[in-house]
């Protein structure tokens, strides 16, 4: 198996923006969310699928900050 362009769990969570938690969250109850591969213990995700996926589904704003205005 080529594991060229994979991320681990840790790294995805970075690459999107989300906490760990969110990661293992995301897999379990989002439809649509890149599912990883497993190998051995370790989870690993498809770095381009994880970027399509962060570019159809953008950060939403944070709380509290500053609203856009016209």
């Amino acid at each position: 198996m080529n594991l060229g362009g994979h991320v681990t769990s840790d790294q995805a969570a970075d690459l999107l923006g989300i906490k760990l938690a969110s990661v293992y969250l995301y897999v379990r109850r989002l439809k649509g969310f890149p599912q990883p591969v497993k190998v051995g213990r370790t989870l690993l995700f498809e770095r381009e699928a994880l970027l399509a996926w962060r570019e159809a589904h953008p950060k939403r704003a944070a709380k509290g900050g500053e609203s856009p205005t016209a």
